[in-house]
């Protein structure tokens, strides 16, 4: 739970002034919205998806298993494109916070002036030093960081109790401010940018109304849910738990989840509430109180919030009270001052820092699940350190594009966020669907469509209301993983691609077992359906000029999915006719196939030969439908497979092709 709040606690380090930046005044009403959905939509679906894929794939291995082939494959390296986009910039915009909070610290002993961009250089250096610290601990290994995580977490979590507790009790004690905050919604005075409803001010429905819209702005207090399901491998079940049925890793995910989501909930509104009522807006947002923008040195509105002026208390809401830095904070509690907000601020540093180390647990997750498997990552994705040198790396860069900036990445983090909640909620409906029968409108889950709705209406409101930054800096993650998955798969489509052949029953092992010890045994490919295995023994033996006394073993190789890379197919021997034939189902590629059928024999017995026929495809059609359909080029194909697995000469089956 501390693993997955790391990412989702440390929002607290931005997300009040944020929801100010957003919202005005309005940002105690929206963050309402925020937990409603967060409680009653983002918890049940989560809840549903740790029930369904257990194994830490999350919401993506929910969808890769309900749509198979090359569609499902490039919908999941699309989806594990939005995955990189949250995970990798959770890491770069937490750290970037972590920076701002050292930098702005009074005791910073390198401060940077009041100018323009003064402590820029500053900004990336300490947040690319974090990025690497954090990089070398994941170097140690998993066990040490889900440790340190407990302590950072409860830390934090403490003091943000008392920094949100004290403001809570000096507003009991002091209504006056609650009272001075309702004058201010009812007079108009909301300090909001963009009002969608286009006018100023107005009653409590009209309230309602625009922070319902503006909610989606607020998104990022909804970051945690995907991290928490990608790390369900690690969490502990129960004695009686099976592979295919952990109950108790399952409860204990869902109950993590929970735990999570109402201390968030908790959290988010107290801070809202406390920050909204006990700073001066000015001191958060440069929007003066009736919406106007600030303007630059030519007179021009500035639209953009990563270039607003900075404000004292921007980014840094709870640490602003926590160091007591204005009259009313002061007041609110004795020691809140320089000593306690140094303390806070070092709290909100580490949780901010550390937060990067649930998202590259949830990348360390997802990545060695999907790539590899589908045949498109080298076999060292599967490693844990050379993937952590890559993803800082990475990290590293995205810092110097967005110059640290922690608005500028909001943007592409909410959209990395939205778009797998979203999936997750299509994930959901789909299996729900299949599950039930009758008429379309019993078998639709109607609170998970109405909850999928929500969320498409979150996503696509975030990005307009951000130009779609966020989708344009996710389409870059996503061409990455395409182009590079793409060509990994070319590259190495002429693997062997071959781990074991799973046997039907007992009387098929002891079958394959005598086939294999034969001393010379040819191996005739047959597709069922176009000839009897009579006429096609009766062709092979007049064309390829087979003996009589030399047995003919037939291979029919049924494909399931072409787009797998590595399946495990199932084999079954039987006798038709009084001929051997071994039926393989389940396999990916013919050729690969029958290539693995043929070593498999030649390390006991004498290398066999395999008979083809001539084939009238083109060279290019063949090798296409050998890349795409597992089809294609047979022959050639598994002759080439056959000499970079086996080096050998004298222990290769034989490849013989005749019938032209």
């Amino acid at each position: 739970m501390c693993l997955t709040g790391v990412d989702y606690f440390s929002t607290l380090g931005y997300q009040p002034s944020i929801a100010v930046q957003s919202a005005g005044m309005l940002a105690p009403i929206a963050t309402v919205v925020l937990i409603v959905v967060t409680l009653f939509g983002a918890l049940p679906v989560y809840s549903y998806v740790a029930k369904k894929s257990f194994a830490g794939q999350g919401s993506i291995g929910m969808l890769a298993k309900l749509v198979t082939g090359w569609p499902g494959k490039l919908m999941v390296l699309v989806l594990l494109g939005f995955a990189a986009t949250d995970f990798v910039i959770t890491k770069t915009l937490s750290a970037a916070d972590a920076a701002v909070h050292l930098v702005e610290n009074p005791n910073w002993p390198w401060r940077p002036g009041e100018e323009p961009n003064a402590g820029l250089g500053q900004q990336i250096g300490v947040t690319m030093a974090l990025l690497v610290l954090l990089g070398a601990m994941f170097m140690r290994g998993f066990k040490e960081v889900i440790g340190l995580a407990v302590t950072i977490v409860g830390t934090y979590l403490a003091l943000n109790v008392v920094v949100i507790g004290c403001g809570l009790k000096y507003l009991f004690e002091h209504p006056t401010k609650l009272t001075d905050y309702v004058t201010r919604l009812h007079d108009g005075h909301w300090h909001l940018a963009h009002n969608p409803l286009g006018a100023a001010g107005g009653g409590p429905w009209t309230m309602l109304a625009v922070a319902l819209l503006l909610f989606p702005k607020l998104a990022l207090g909804l970051s945690g849910f995907e991290t928490g399901v990608a790390v369900m491998a690690h969490v502990r079940g129960r004695a009686t738990d099976t592979a295919a049925d952990p109950v108790g890793r399952i409860a204990n995910t869902k109950r993590l989840l929970i735990t999570a989501a109402v201390v968030m909930s908790l959290l988010l509104f107290g801070s809202s509430v406390v920050v909204s009522t006990l700073i001066d807006p000015t001191e958060i947002t440069p929007v003066s109180a009736d919406g106007g923008l600030p303007l630059n040195d030519a007179g021009q509105p500035i639209t953009e919030v990563e270039n607003w002026p900075k404000r004292p208390a921007a980014g840094r809401a709870l640490a602003f009270l926590a160091h007591g830095e204005n009259a009313t904070a002061r007041d609110v509690c004795p020691f809140f001052g320089p000593t306690f907000g140094t303390i806070y601020d070092a709290s909100t540093i580490v949780i901010l820092w550390f937060a990067g180390a649930s998202a590259m647990a949830g990348l360390l997750n997802l990545v060695p699940k999907y790539l590899p498997k589908f045949g498109m990552a080298p076999e060292w994705a599967q490693a844990t350190r050379p993937l952590v040198l890559l993803f800082t790396g990475v990290n590293m860069l995205v810092t110097i594009i967005f110059k640290a900036n922690v608005d500028a990445q909001g943007g592409a983090y909410a959209t990395g966020v939205l778009v797998l909640m979203t999936s997750a909620c299509f994930a959901t409906v789909i299996d729900k669907w299949h599950q039930r029968t009758g008429a379309w409108y019993r078998r639709l889950p109607w609170p998970f469509a109405l909850i999928t709705l929500i969320f498409v209406y979150t996503t696509v409101a975030n990005e307009i209301e951000k130009h779609f930054q966020g989708l344009t800096i996710a389409t870059f993650f996503i061409s990455t993983i395409l182009i590079t998955s793409l060509v990994s798969r070319l590259v190495r489509s002429r693997e062997l691609r071959f781990t074991r052949f799973q046997m039907a029953d007992t009387e098929t092992r002891l079958m394959w077992d005598s086939i294999r010890e034969m001393d010379t045994t040819v191996l005739v490919p047959h597709r069922p359906g176009r000839r009897t295995l009579a006429e096609k023994e009766r062709a092979i033996r007049q064309e390829h000029r087979i003996p009589r006394d030399l047995m003919i073993v037939f291979i029919e190789v049924e494909l399931n999915d072409a787009s797998d890379f590595a399946p495990e197919p199932v084999m079954k021997v039987q006798q038709e006719e009084g001929r051997y034939v071994i039926d393989i189902t389940g396999a990916a590629s013919i050729s690969h196939t029958l290539a693995a059928v043929s070593l498999e024999m030649a390390k006991v017995g004498r290398p066999p030969e395999i008979h083809f026929g001539w084939t009238d495809e083109s060279p290019v059609s063949g090798t296409l439908g050998f890349l795409l359909f597992g089809e294609g080029n047979v022959p050639w194909m598994v002759r080439d497979l056959i000499k970079r697995a086996e080096p050998d000469p004298t222990k290769r089956p034989r490849i013989i092709i005749a019938g032209l």
